[in-house]
């Protein structure tokens, strides 16, 4: 083989090893880009003298499995980092030691306590009043505060379901460009592969998947259960629907080649934003609701059971208080039979912060899950026919098919019918019923001791059942950011293992731009000698 053969094959490795350098230079702040080599190896069809250099192709730095790694503990870093942004917004909401609910309920008891002093007095009525006014008010804040955000969390569901389609779409667009590249050329379409693998990427801060190589260029990506959202270059869509089981709140159901829509457990989505979005709403936004209709409920029926046992300035019968709400029944959408269960507020003792979910048996009687323990138990009609469930009396109507399913809340939108009944503060039972003077203050008296009984859950006074649902939140709270410092710990590592094998280095990178500029011109030398020599023949010939 020729010095101008030999050297012309240095100069084009040489062009190509300068152009791939040059290429990892310009992209050192492209996200998602990864380093590529140009790999050199001799040219065996030459003879035994020598025979130049080829170009075997330019690959990529990748280590799918560090990416891999990667991936997931992202995808768990955004569930994360969702969770603790919401969860934070109901700690600051709920642990405000000036304007909260636990200062407007202990001036409220101050108030009774006041009227005990002055049972007749109109101002210290009208103390009484106005402090429960201001409780009622704040305790339908606070309901309406979390029902926005269930109502925003509701669209975030609907938007990350948008992207996670999208991103779907454009992974099964890349599956096809990238086997038609490999088809054209027989050479790596690293470009779109690093498209590809960022995209992937993204998908997983929004929503965990698996990710598996097929026919060796493809990537079939799938949810936890297995469904694939991407198989080939076909896609499958999520969709964002009303619960059958509780049309308050978005779920997300699969959509599969055919149309046919099925519900997705909650459970099988646990990374990404939508699972930071799924875990908060089931785990600390329903809890924390609940817990508040749980206390509402409680101080309404107790503090009305002994209003309505005293006697007013008039010497009448003391009425209710206040004004609350009822229990929340919901008949799935799917029931094949026309059951419907009325619910009213039964022993406030036995009322819980728990839902509850009911399926009808064929012999008459209900399987009764418990959504917060996981525990299962069986109730069956009492002799009026009525069911007694958490602290709630149910009354059956119509007729239920079997594994027909009935949502039960007891005390999720409590609160936000919280109100005070009486508007006339001569209406006020401050006298014990067989007394019937003005001047009597025992049933007052009585009022006021509810505040130290135990009567929320039958274990916790009305401060001790509000200072543990700012508790739960608040330790919710904390295990989160633990959790999110550990993972963004392990992401920070794992992205530096990537970065060192994967990532441009522009120190290396400018190393390798000056031993290719002296590689190319040693070619180019090779040439000038090769001419040189073919002149200095033609010269001896003349």
């Amino acid at each position: 083989m020729s010095l101008f053969s030999i050297g012309l094959s240095g100069l084009s490795a040489a062009q190509n090893a300068l152009s791939t350098t040059s290429n990892n230079i310009s992209n050192v702040y492209t996200d998602g880009y990864s380093r590529q080599l140009t790999l050199l190896g001799q040219n065996a069809s030459g003879g035994g003298a020598g025979s130049g250099v080829n170009v075997d192709g330019i690959q990529r730095q990748y280590n799918s499995y560090i990416s891999s790694q990667l991936n997931q503990v992202n995808s768990r870093q955004s569930a994360l980092e969702t969770y603790q942004s919401q969860v934070n917004q109901i700690d600051d909401l709920l642990a405000d030691s000036d304007s909260g609910l636990a200062t407007l309920m202990q001036g409220f008891f101050s108030s009774v306590e006041d009227l005990t002093g002055s049972p007749a007095d109109a101002a210290a009525r009208e103390g009484v009043l106005g402090t429960s006014r201001s409780m009622a008010a704040q305790f339908r804040a606070y309901d309406g505060y979390l029902s926005d955000m269930r109502e925003g969390i509701n669209g975030q569901i609907g938007d990350v379901v948008t992207q996670v389609n999208n991103l779907s779409d454009q992974i099964a667009d890349l599956n096809k460009q990238v086997t038609l590249a490999r088809a054209r050329s027989g050479e790596e379409p690293n470009a779109l592969l690093d498209q590809r693998d960022k995209l992937v990427s993204d998908l997983g801060d929004l929503v965990d998947v698996d990710v598996q190589v097929q026919d060796g260029s493809t990537y079939q990506v799938s949810l936890s259960n297995g469904m694939p959202l991407v198989a080939g270059n076909k896609s499958f869509e999520l969709v964002a629907v009303k619960s059958s089981e509780d049309p308050s709140s978005i779920t997300i159901a699969y959509e599969d080649g055919g149309g046919s829509r099925s519900p997705l457990k909650e459970s099988v989505i646990k990374g990404g934003e939508l699972g930071g979005l799924l875990g908060f709403r089931s785990e600390t936004l329903d809890s924390a609701q609940n817990q508040l209709g749980q206390l509402a409920v409680t101080l309404a029926q107790s503090f009305n059971a002994q209003h309505e046992a005293g006697v007013d300035l008039d010497g009448n019968a003391g009425e209710a208080f206040f004004a609350i709400g009822s229990p929340i029944v919901v008949s799935d959408a799917t029931n094949a039979g026309d059951g419907v269960l009325a619910a009213e507020y039964g022993d406030a003792g036995e009322l819980t912060a728990d839902d509850y979910r009911l399926t009808y048996q064929a012999d008459g009687s209900y399987s009764v899950e418990n959504l917060g323990s996981g525990k299962t138990s069986s109730v069956s009609p009492a002799a009026d026919g009525t069911l007694s469930v958490g602290g709630v009396t149910l009354t059956p109507s119509g007729t239920p098919a079997e594994g027909d399913v009935f949502m039960l809340q007891p005390t999720r939108n409590a609160a936000a019918a919280f109100d005070v009944a009486v508007s006339d503060t001569d209406k006020i039972a401050a006298a014990d019923a067989d007394s019937g003077g003005s001047g009597d203050n025992r049933n007052a008296l009585a009022l006021l001791d509810l505040q130290n009984q135990k009567l929320v859950g039958g274990s916790k006074t009305f401060s001790g059942g509000y200072a543990s649902l700012v508790s739960d939140v608040g330790n919710r709270a904390a295990i989160t950011q633990a959790n999110l410092t550990t993972q963004t710990g392990l992401s920070d590592q794992l992205f530096a293992y990537q970065q060192a094998d994967s990532g441009v280095n522009l120190d290396e990178e400018y190393a390798n731009l000056l031993q290719y500029q002296q590689y190319y011109s040693a070619n180019a030398k090779i040439i000038e000698a090769g001419s040189t020599v073919l002149d200095t023949i033609l010269g001896l010939r003349a």
